[in-house]
């Protein structure tokens, strides 16, 4: 049967989808479809912004409904609670982050057998995406993006490093901290601190650190929630552009601290593309049975001073 396709959207994303797409005995071409993102971030993480900005966007440009739901405090029991109740109203499809396999599990596997498309993104791995019965994973295997970062650091000659985890509760964050240390050749004990969210707190906690040892050459923020007080913290004890700096994720007050020398790199899982393809892909599954039958790594890029003008002005955004 000949089905046509008339948003330039789906036409782009079908192209996508059919380089290497399976495509599933859905024929049924549905009209505002519901789709529920389900993230771990808690509301004062503004690096999410930029994704609830694209599934908005994409949830526009092919008539589907997205709605996106995350638990306040970022407490992952509450995101299970929420995962169950989204699964109880029968979505057209869920977009979830694997925040820790072992709570979501449960919820998830409730949505594998009522049968609601399931979505992976940003958290998680592949191999857990598909223990999932997900479709899809769209995201950045964080372990390999710390271990990239450590290498960078390697080759300046970085052997010892703070990781500032302000959400060591979820294990990816975990998995970002060792990678960098496997990589420069140290054990993550003793090298990482349960820094929290507290913006105070966490200059704090940095400035405490670094004070009991001295000789840290390095150190890793998890994004800009721990970045922007480090970067504080760093002023404040003069020693930015001294020590090594190195962040996951892009803001613009990141953007500045690259530009001025306290940052050496950020590390980018372009957080917009794992809110955008997730819907494209839950629509083009929901109409034509048509899903990528390949995960999609999104990152890990690195902006440094020498690209950081191409990205600034998307910061927050797209990027």
């Amino acid at each position: 049967m000949k089905k046509i396709i008339k948003t330039t959207s789906a036409i782009v994303l079908a192209g996508i989808a059919t380089a290497g797409a399976i495509m599933a005995p859905v024929v049924a071409q549905a009209a505002d479809e519901r789709i529920v993102m389900i993230s771990h971030a808690p509301d004062s993480d503004s690096w999410w912004n930029t994704i609830k900005n694209a599934i908005k966007e994409a949830g526009d440009h092919v008539g589907s409904k997205v709605e996106y739901r995350n638990p306040p405090t970022g407490d992952l029991a509450d995101m299970a609670r929420i995962v169950e109740q989204a699964v109880a109203t029968n979505p057209d499809g869920i977009i979830v982050t694997i925040a820790d396999y072992d709570v979501l599990k449960g919820p998830l596997f409730k949505a594998k057998k009522k049968g609601i498309p399931v979505i992976t993104i940003n958290s998680g791995t592949h191999q857990q995406s598909e223990d999932l019965g997900a479709l899809l994973h769209v995201g950045q295997p964080e372990y390999d993006a710390g271990y990239g970062a450590g290498k960078q650091a390697k080759k300046a000659g970085v052997t010892s490093f703070l990781c500032v985890n302000h959400y060591i509760t979820n294990p990816a964050s975990v998995e970002r901290c060792k990678g960098f240390a496997d990589a420069i050749g140290v054990d993550l004990d003793g090298s990482m601190i349960d820094s929290q969210t507290d913006p105070t707190g966490i200059e704090k906690k940095v400035q405490a650190y670094l004070r009991k040892n001295p000789n840290t050459q390095a150190v890793l923020t998890l994004g800009p929630t721990s970045a922007h007080p480090t970067i504080r913290a760093l002023d404040k004890m003069r020693l930015s552009g001294k020590i090594y700096f190195s962040t996951f994720d892009l803001s613009n007050e990141i953007a500045k601290a690259i530009k001025a020398g306290t940052i050496n790199f950020a590390i980018d899982q372009q957080p917009y593309l794992q809110g955008y393809i997730p819907v494209m892909a839950l629509t083009l599954y929901s109409r034509y049975g048509i899903i990528p039958s390949n995960n999609i790594n999104s990152g890990p890029g690195f902006i440094n001073k020498d690209n950081i003008e191409l990205v600034e002005k998307l910061a927050g955004e797209v990027r």
